[in-house]
């Protein structure tokens, strides 16, 4: 068994990473740690996780003598300097932070002055249903996508030679914002209501250009939030090259994800609790007849698809595991005909 250290535990998506780990058939947690936490138990900060392993300041030494590998979950910026750290002690490491999934003009120009740029040209994008797998298979450093990009670019990868354009309007629980964030959001704020945000350019938007650099159709991104903890649904409208029928499209998204255990073409829109707790990127395509435009509604669990599942999906990869190992029977969810619980007659007209 692999040992796995998880660095940056206590907050949202580290805490996930360390509870998959350890229920992790081939995959053993060997250490946790974090900052502010730090000399606590991780079920003593999550219970639900019932991860009984103490929150330990990082120590790259510490952390190399006990684990072979280990999931970064750090925010961005404090991220990189950790990374270096590790992977000069010999581990291999998937970070769920910005700082490797962008060229470096892009990342300084969204973020900031990157701390480790040396390393940008060796880490590999982990979304390997786009054509990362190979790749992310012989990395040592595996970048983990954000969760908008990760909905996004699987809804719009089968359109990619076929668009002149798109808009996608995306929605996130509150989770996305993570720990820190999240608990400086009033919940008057939040509740009963729905908002855009960083309508003039969100940071997840330069995912997007780089993986669709070469496609070179415009993409108009705008993200909101919703009043729950957790989810995201993109809802994508693409303008199409050439006059497609809905049976071309489904036969292009059945072609482009038949062999992928964790996309699920469903027959109906999907709403977000049907990818709950799981790693699954539920889709619907279909054409709009009035307008001729491809429509595609794509829903993750932000903390898994969007994050912590989704890292160790890239994990197994790199460590020679079966990509779906300890991620559940979802794994095996590639077709579902069921459609979301949300029906037509719960929906206003």
């Amino acid at each position: 068994m692999a040992r796995v250290a998880v660095v940056g535990a206590a907050g949202f998506a580290g805490a996930l990473c360390a509870a998959i780990v350890e229920r992790h058939p081939g995959l053993e947690l060997t250490a946790t740690t974090a900052r502010s936490d730090a000399g606590l138990r991780l079920d003593q900060v999550y219970p639900r996780h019932r991860v009984s392993l103490e929150l330990e300041t990082f120590d790259a030494d510490r952390v190399a003598e006990r684990a072979d590998a280990a999931l970064v979950a750090y925010p961005h910026g404090a991220a990189a300097p950790v990374v270096q750290a590790l992977l000069d002690r010999g581990l291999k490491v998937v970070d769920l932070s910005a700082d490797f999934r962008l060229d470096r003009a892009r990342y300084e120009r969204y973020y900031q002055t990157h701390e480790a740029p040396d390393l940008i040209e060796e880490a590999e994008y982990g979304l390997p249903e786009i054509g990362h797998r190979d790749s992310v298979r012989e990395a040592d450093l595996v970048a983990g996508p954000g969760c908008y990009p990760t909905a996004t670019l699987l809804a719009l990868w089968p359109l990619r030679e076929l668009a002149r354009d798109a808009v996608v309007d995306a929605k996130s629980g509150v989770s996305g914002a993570g720990r820190e964030a999240t608990g400086t959001t009033h919940f008057v704020s939040v509740a009963e209501n729905v908002a855009a945000y960083k309508v003039d350019g969100h940071r997840h938007r330069a995912e997007l250009e780089h993986e669709f650099a070469e496609a070179g159709f415009p993409i108009t991104f705008t993200p909101h939030l919703l009043p729950i903890d957790q989810g995201l649904l993109a809802s994508c409208y693409v303008t199409p090259k050439r006059e497609l029928s809905a049976d071309d499209v489904r036969e292009l998204f059945a072609e482009a994800y038949a062999d992928e255990p964790f996309v699920e073409l469903a027959e109906g829109p999907p709403g977000v609790r049907d990818v709950r707790e799981t790693n699954l990127c539920r889709l619907h395509a279909t054409v709009e007849h009035a307008t001729g435009r491809v429509l595609v509604f794509a829903a993750i669990d932000n903390l898994w698809k969007g994050a912590a599942s989704q890292a160790v999906q890239d994990l197994n990869l790199m460590l020679g595991l079966a990509e779906e190992q300890g991620l559940g029977a979802t794994a095996t969810r590639r077709a579902a005909p069921a459609p979301s619980v949300v029906s037509t007659a719960q929906v206003p007209s």
